[in-house]
């Protein structure tokens, strides 16, 4: 195998993103025979030991990219807080899986778990330019120069967020309905840019990231992904298509 580097072998690895494995490598958590590793540093996985707080780290695992349905009062993350349940608990399958982004506590919708590093950054950093999409029902309905502000990102005069894709949906009666379309999110964005307008968000649905699209999934089911499926994340964004109904 080809020298490369660290960061971005631990990421092929499946420990983490390669953000992450370079947050491990700054942080000491990382040692390459038998020596505390440095950023930048090259690696061969055929020839170097590699270790992670203290574990050997072995070749390339078979790569598992699976979608799910986060259902709300469900924590993204794989740290357990208190009683409640992780995005991991709601896999059942062998191996270190991580979430690729995160959803509120309050939030649903569809997440992509992984242990592949790469595609974890593909699908996580602005760069790329992976559209996620959202239905966002609100406590009343907004007026058409509210929607103009949150669109422009510019919610009010103490808060400014990145441009967003908002528009109604035709079929909701209520007027209360929209879908937001983001390529740059900031934590919270969409329930702040709400606030900022005098709105509330009520309900808060992730159905799209990229090319793939929530589909009739219900909370709590997930699916792994075909390979053309990966395929599409991975590359140029296409255009948005239903998934199957749903896996368990």
């Amino acid at each position: 195998m080809s020298p490369e580097r660290l960061h971005k072998w631990l990421a092929r690895s499946g420990v983490a993103s390669r953000r992450k494995c370079e947050a491990m490598i700054a942080a000491g958590r990382v040692a390459v025979n038998g020596r505390k590793a440095r950023l930048g540093q090259s690696v061969d996985g055929d020839v170097d030991e590699i270790r992670v707080d203290g574990r050997r780290v072995r070749t390339e695992p078979e790569r598992i990219v699976v979608a799910l349905y986060k259902p709300t009062g469900v924590v993204s993350s794989l740290r357990a807080q208190g009683v409640r349940r992780t995005v991991r608990d709601l896999v059942p399958l062998p191996g270190h899986l991580y979430p690729a982004g995160r959803l509120d506590l309050e939030s649903e919708g569809l997440m992509i778990l992984t242990n592949d590093g790469d595609l974890a950054l593909r699908l996580t950093h602005p760069r790329y330019g992976h559209e996620k999409e959202y239905r966002v029902q609100l406590d009343r309905a907004p007026a058409e120069a509210e929607l103009v502000a949150w669109r422009r990102g510019q919610a009010d005069a103490s808060s400014a967020f990145p441009p967003a894709q908002i528009r109604r949906e035709a079929s909701d009666r209520t007027r209360r309905w929209i879908r937001v379309t983001l390529r740059e999110g900031r934590k919270r964005q969409i329930r702040e840019s709400a606030r900022s307008l005098g709105l509330r968000v009520r309900q808060l649905i992730r159905i799209r990231i990229g090319g793939l699209s929530l589909g009739r999934m219900t909370p709590g089911a997930w699916r792994v992904l075909s390979r053309s499926e990966v395929q599409g994340l991975r590359g140029p964004v296409p255009r948005p298509r239903l998934a199957p109904k749903e896996g368990s």
